[in-house]
């Protein structure tokens, strides 16, 4: 967000904003200033909330997701926010945080795998709900697994996973057990959810580092909501990735964050051409340092 670039606030945006008439609070126009001194503009979306609760919403939104000194990097912020915000779904959010993660280093990879780790979270959650899974033994099952996989899990000859006998008996070489919700899949399905599973989300060698994986399944699964799903990603990220009590915290409001600007944009039917171009105007390309524009 460093990158944004100063752009002044035309007098028509807040006269659209405030078109009953009413003056905004001293407190509204100090965010409002605020808010123009950090992006460079007030994007429209912004300047149509509420002069009640823009000072809060921003302020939030500004400590948290815009802040550089916060628990998680930016980039890994905005990949949540992404990963979040496809599975909403909310075109809005998408190409924001698309343009956001980009704009702080995300590569295409990266962005990639971020949807699919959305993907998969919802997908596993879609079984364990519907399937009404035992959440008592998930929870004892995820443990074991968790102290299973703090022990070292023991070499074996690989096994080519082609059906379901074959994918549970890669299961429990991986994990040390085969838990309920494996053993209850269907047959002709589990070869395939469990190497999407085992490739991309446990596999140590993807772009997108396993804790920031996690924080990204548990930012997921917070807004769906899945107790099954909070349950593993919290478990698994700060017990064997080393996930910090504050990281865990962050990844969880940023899905609030997303959840709340995605609901208002939506809610408001915020025209998507002026929002995108207000997004692409804030992550233009800075000028070089001490480039002028020559008076014509």
């Amino acid at each position: 967000m460093t990158s944004l670039l100063r752009i002044a606030l035309p007098i028509s945006l807040l006269a659209s904003a405030f078109a009953a008439g009413e003056e905004p609070s001293p407190e509204t126009k100090a965010t409002l200033a605020d808010i123009r001194n950090t992006l460079g503009f007030v994007p429209g979306f912004m300047a149509a909330f509420p002069d009640e609760g823009l000072p809060g919403a921003w302020a939030e939104f500004k400590g948290v997701q815009l802040n550089p000194q916060s628990a998680i990097p930016a980039k890994y912020k905005e990949l949540i926010g992404l990963a979040v915000a496809a599975q909403v779904p909310c075109e809005y959010c998408v190409y924001f945080h698309t343009k956001a993660a980009k704009a702080n280093g995300a590569t295409d990879r990266d962005i990639k795998e971020a949807v699919a780790m959305a993907a998969i979270v919802r997908h596993w959650s879609t079984y364990l709900n519907g399937a009404q899974i035992d959440e008592a033994a998930f929870r004892s099952e995820l443990g074991q697994v968790v102290q299973n996989a703090k022990a070292g899990a023991k070499p074996g000859e690989p096994i080519a996973v082609t059906d379901g006998q074959s994918a549970r008996a890669d299961i429990l070489q991986t994990l040390g057990l085969v838990p309920g919700f494996f053993g209850s899949f269907p047959d002709e399905g589990l070869a395939g959810a469990w190497r999407e599973m085992k490739g991309l989300q446990l596999n140590p060698s993807t772009s997108i580092p396993n804790k920031y994986k996690e924080l990204i399944g548990l930012a997921v699964a917070s807004q769906i909501p899945c107790h099954y799903c909070i349950a593993f990603h919290t478990k698994v990220a700060s017990d064997l990735d080393g996930a910090t009590p504050a990281e865990v915290q962050e990844a969880i409001v940023m899905a609030g964050i997303v959840r709340h600007w995605s609901t208002f944009l939506n809610g408001m039917q915020t025209d998507k051409a002026a929002f995108r171009a207000e997004v692409n105007r804030a992550f233009a390309p800075k000028k070089p340092a001490g480039l002028k524009t020559a008076r014509k």
